[in-house]
């Protein structure tokens, strides 16, 4: 398994075409707005290596016959299901943000059944593949949403907002269009392209599964911005070494290998993959999203004593009910996982109504857990001079008095960051939309 030193080392073999700010970049691991995101998945590898934490961030593949990385792992029975949530939890609390895995960790679960159901063919393809990336301790990037366009017209009334297949050849597929929204795509080394929705006859050219190379000829990434991303690396940035990240990937005729072709117009098997990957998806943020939740109330409850209310009754009522919110999140994970079913390709499955009502909590209730940080923040957590502007030999120490010290300084800036600066995409507007909007 790479530790963090050679997954980074691992990033800079590439030869990624990354555009930041309508600038291609020459190494995308050094850019400040790509590094603080490389770091959250980099706490990914550490993690395996790390005796405090390896019996979380570790299993074992009968597929190689050997220790993987969760990540990389298949799920084979209930207990690596709910495991999955308390990796996620720990490092959802470690990072404070989006760690950027885990679409690539249900994507090949559901992909593994969905190509069982679609033949031997198919699916020695898939387990060969898997078993590279498992020996390689890859780092996947799960692109499954297109960028649809007007969403009454059906894929074929608006190819070029869905990605398709264009063209096939004796020995492969080329591949033309998008996806949108795709979290860590970066920092990957392989795209594992899906389609985004059920398919109908008619429709078969967007029923395509297909593994490819980051730096693939013919792939771009654009970096999507973030509020106050400028701050990435600084003082002001409230979380100083972790971020989350999310990149336009456009497919200029990307040809693929049959090898790395999984599916290829068959609807039946689509559908099987969209509806298993939903369910995993959606039982996921029962644990990343409480381990980020677990930071925030955390500088809450420490603002809470830098403020002196810490024994107010009123102030307890609201530290008690963020932690019931959050728990109540991560309990419906747990549900989702413990009342799994055993697909007969060998992998289980989330239980899918719990899975659901799990994301439809996750669009609601961090949003009462953010306001209510924010009400026990205080207005200086909008308001607050820059933290260049506390070290000033001057300025200082009359802000001290105004602002206070500066562990509140930090803390303040913690909340903003989740609550609407940059760690908000990868928080607040992933609980709204990821796994599918409402």
């Amino acid at each position: 398994m790479k530790t963090a030193a050679a997954y980074l080392a691992s990033l800079r073999e590439r030869d990624l075409v990354l555009y930041v700010d309508g600038e291609r970049v020459a190494e995308p691991v050094d850019h400040p707005k790509v590094r603080p995101s490389v770091n959250a998945v980099a706490a990914t590898y550490a993690m395996a290596h790390d005796p405090a934490t390896r019996a979380l961030a570790v299993a074992h593949s009968d597929l190689i016959d050997a220790p993987v990385n969760r990540f990389c792992h298949l799920f084979r029975d209930e207990a690596d299901l709910t495991a999955k949530l308390h990796f996620q939890r720990a490092l959802g609390a470690l990072t404070g943000t989006c760690f950027q895995r885990c679409v690539g960790l249900d994507g090949l679960n559901a992909l593994f059944l969905a190509t069982w159901e679609s033949g031997p063919d198919a699916h020695g393809r898939f387990v060969a593949w898997l078993k590279g990336v498992q020996t390689r301790d890859e780092m996947l990037c799960g692109a499954m949403t297109d960028p649809k366009g007007d969403r009454s017209k059906r894929p074929p009334e608006v190819p070029e907002s869905y990605l398709r297949v264009v063209e096939r050849r004796p020995d492969g597929v080329v591949l033309r269009g998008a996806k949108v929204h795709q979290t860590g795509a970066a920092n990957a080394h392989q795209i594992l392209v899906m389609p985004g929705q059920a398919l109908r006859e008619g429709e078969e050219d967007f029923a395509v599964a297909a593994a490819l190379p980051v730096d693939a000829p013919g792939v771009t990434m654009v970096l999507g911005r973030q509020p106050s991303d400028e701050r990435k690396g600084g003082p002001d940035a409230g979380n100083l070494r972790y971020g989350g990240q999310e990149c336009v990937v456009l497919f200029e005729d990307v040809f693929v290998p049959s090898e790395r072709v999984f599916l290829d117009g068959d609807l039946d098997a689509a559908a099987t993959l969209v509806d298993a990957f939903a369910g995993y998806h959606r039982a996921s943020y029962g644990g990343c999203k409480p381990g980020n939740l677990d930071v925030l109330i955390g500088a809450a409850d420490l603002l809470t004593r830098e403020h002196g209310i810490r024994k107010a009754s009123h102030v307890r009522d609201k530290l008690v009910e963020m932690t019931h919110l959050t728990e109540t999140i991560h309990g419906l994970g747990l549900a989702a996982s413990g009342k799994g079913t055993r697909h007969d390709a060998g992998v289980w499955k989330v239980d899918p109504i719990l899975a659901n009502v799990c994301k439809h909590h996750v669009t609601k209730l961090p949003y009462e857990v953010v306001r209510l940080a924010e009400d026990l923040a205080g207005g200086m957590v909008a308001t607050m001079p820059s933290i260049a502007d506390l070290d000033h030999p001057e300025l200082g120490p009359a802000l001290e008095t105004v602002v206070g010290g500066r562990d509140r300084a930090q803390l303040l800036r913690l909340v903003e960051y989740m609550s609407y600066g940059s760690g908000a995409v990868p928080f607040r507007i992933e609980c709204m939309h990821g796994a599918g909007s409402p």
